[in-house]
């Protein structure tokens, strides 16, 4: 299997659904792998190709981009416990307070990575955050084909973040490179 995952933080065993779920990216990595295709899938079409077995494991899934199929998790509730402000993200799993947020080409270039880790910080019972990203992102610059190791990269900055004493993260973190 090419399904890579790494989990945060290093000091603490990893949730006891981790290996059902890297069995489940293992599944596809043929359809999936980015390390041994010359163009990934986008994230809605790797989150297709992903979702009956997520569906399976008890995850709410985004169906669409349409308002009603997306899954949104709450920020702050007003009113009448009303959510105020809510983010979107691509999975969620209410019995382990688990969110999946599943990146493609722009996970590491675009900046989605630390979107989505500042997101994961403000929803509502977060307790485990999965960020699935590309091992690698191939692109052309300046006419050259090139990549970006995306897997690495989100490794790097998550060792960063939860190795460091200035910051203390409150959810673990489970980062799959497909």
């Amino acid at each position: 299997m090419v399904i890579r995952f790494s989990t945060f933080p290093r000091t603490q065993t990893p949730p006891t659904f981790v290996p059902d779920l890297i069995e489940r990216f293992g599944r596809h990595e043929q359809e999936i792998g980015t390390s041994h295709q010359e163009k990934g899938l986008t994230s809605d079409a790797l989150l297709a190709v992903l979702r009956p077995d997520l569906v399976q494991l008890g995850f709410e899934v985004e169906a669409s981009k349409r308002t009603e199929d997306k899954i949104m998790r709450p920020v702050f509730f007003g009113e009448n416990a009303r959510p105020e402000l809510q983010y979107q993200i691509d999975a969620w799993h209410p019995k382990w307070l688990a969110g999946l947020e599943i990146e493609a080409g722009r996970a590491w270039m675009g900046n989605a990575v630390y979107r989505d880790l500042i997101q994961a910080l403000v929803m509502v019972d977060m307790e485990h955050l999965i960020l699935a990203v590309p091992q690698l992102y191939r692109y052309k610059a300046s006419g050259r084909p090139t990549s970006s190791r995306d897997y690495e990269n989100t490794v790097a900055v998550a060792q960063a973040l939860y190795a460091h004493s200035r910051v203390e993260m409150p959810f673990s973190l489970c980062v799959i490179g497909y």
